[in-house]
């Protein structure tokens, strides 16, 4: 079978031709597989907004492991179009990763992914280690709330009327948030572009 196919209830279909609601549905219906459709989905995404509010792999693991059990416990009683799967999801991982950075006494920089490129120079790698470092730490400084802004509008890409629905504010708050943290972020590492090999931040 391609790999693009799977077999959900009997029935080849692309990966992407079910909705998020749909794929819901199924499972609630006993459908595994339609819960590794919507986990190969959501869970990525659900990841990475948890790595950059956590900064730890295992912790965002756990965190996005943990967002998609409450998912499934709901699937039962889940009403198709009272809000998006991917909006609730986000603001479920949003509010773990308050909870848990609550708990801990003292984060660390440490466990930062470095992103995947063409077998950069040593020198490039340390650069672009500095600079994730830096980014993070910067990130980690900022008021909970202008932190979850900035990731979700400038790293996940998301609308800011997608980000207002997560956070249940509204566009205007969204937009006072990352205006906020963007200017928090500049002025953090305004000292540090040449070391970063930034002509600006």
């Amino acid at each position: 079978m391609p790999s693009s196919a799977h077999t959900v209830r009997g029935d080849t279909v692309a990966a992407d031709a079910c909705s998020d609601d749909v794929l819901l549905k199924r499972f609630a219906e006993g459908d595994a597989q339609a819960a590794r459709l919507l986990t190969d989905r959501l869970g990525p995404r659900c990841y990475s907004v948890a790595l950059r509010m956590l900064n730890n792999r295992a912790e965002a693991e756990d965190v996005t492991q943990e967002a998609m059990l409450r998912l499934w416990k709901v699937a039962a009683d889940w009403v198709p179009g009272q809000a998006k799967i991917s909006t609730w999801l986000y603001r479920v991982v949003l509010n773990l990763c308050v909870d848990l950075r609550r708990k801990k006494t003292a984060g660390t920089l440490d466990d930062v992914p470095e992103p995947e490129d063409d077998q950069p120079s040593v020198v490039d790698r340390m650069q672009q280690n500095a600079r994730v470092d830096a980014l993070q730490a910067a990130l980690a400084q900022l008021p909970e709330r202008q932190r979850e802004a900035v990731i979700l509008r400038h790293i996940e890409e998301l609308s800011n009327p997608e980000i207002a629905g997560i956070m249940r504010i509204s566009v205007e708050a969204v937009e006072s948030l990352v205006a906020r943290g963007k200017r928090s972020l500049t002025a953090i590492l305004s000292g540090r572009q040449e070391e970063l090999g930034y002509d600006h931040v």
